[in-house]
């Protein structure tokens, strides 16, 4: 998944971010309104984990911001805030879900993926299509026809997984990079190509359609 955090506690964002990048997921992390409210613009999340105590701005002034534009990105609200005044105004203004401080990883986890799921069906924590079944807990593939495990890279597993949430469509190579890379990371040209070839090593040449100078096409295996 691509999450936004938008969290004003340097260490906490950053633990966050590092915690979650280990289960998978790309995140960009704001430490302000203006920013998170620049990133949502420049790029499509699954999910926005949000903070209501941010320095320029109320958290909940910025998601009702976001839903006025007609953004429905699924957004948590992560907050030590815990009266239910303030739960009822966040649902009242969009939130899809809510979280007090502290909180425990694992539960953050699930609900972010169950906030995915409701928005897409096929966005489910182990989806499988194409002849493949993906293990998110051991970061490995299953090719069912053989029963055979297939091993891979936390790169390899995160391209894998969003051509399986998108069996049949065109691909292009900046959402890829999207899947695969922060905003202020800057990857190497040819990237994306490397991973395709290691997939079709692993796969067969069959699993990916290319589409010169648009994209490729989740095929699975034959």
């Amino acid at each position: 998944m691509r999450l936004l955090l938008v969290e004003d506690d340097s260490n906490l964002g950053e633990q966050l971010q590092y915690n979650l990048h280990a289960y998978g997921h790309v995140v960009d992390l704001c430490k302000d309104a203006l920013n998170a409210d620049y990133m949502v613009k420049e790029i499509e999340f699954d999910v926005i984990i949000l903070d209501l105590g941010l320095p320029d701005q109320n958290g909940l002034d910025l998601l009702k911001q976001w839903r006025q534009q007609h953004n429905h990105t699924p957004v948590l609200i992560l907050t030590a805030r815990n009266e239910w005044e303030e739960k009822v105004r966040c649902f009242k203004a969009g939130a899809d879900d809510y979280m007090c401080k502290p909180f425990h990883q694992e539960e953050l986890v699930v609900r972010l993926e169950a906030l995915v799921r409701r928005r897409n069906p096929r966005a489910c924590p182990q989806p499988q299509s194409g002849g493949i079944s993906l293990d998110a807990d051991n970061e490995r593939a299953l090719i069912t026809s053989s029963q055979q495990f297939v091993s891979l890279t936390a790169m390899e597993f995160r391209l894998l997984q969003h051509f399986i949430r998108n069996p049949g469509r065109l691909v292009s190579k900046q959402q890829l990079l999207d899947q695969l890379y922060q905003f202020d990371e800057e990857p190497s040209s040819n990237i994306v190509e490397s991973y395709i070839r290691r997939l079709r090593q692993k796969f067969g040449k069959q699993i990916l359609e290319t589409k010169r100078f648009q994209g490729y096409i989740y095929r699975g295996v034959q």
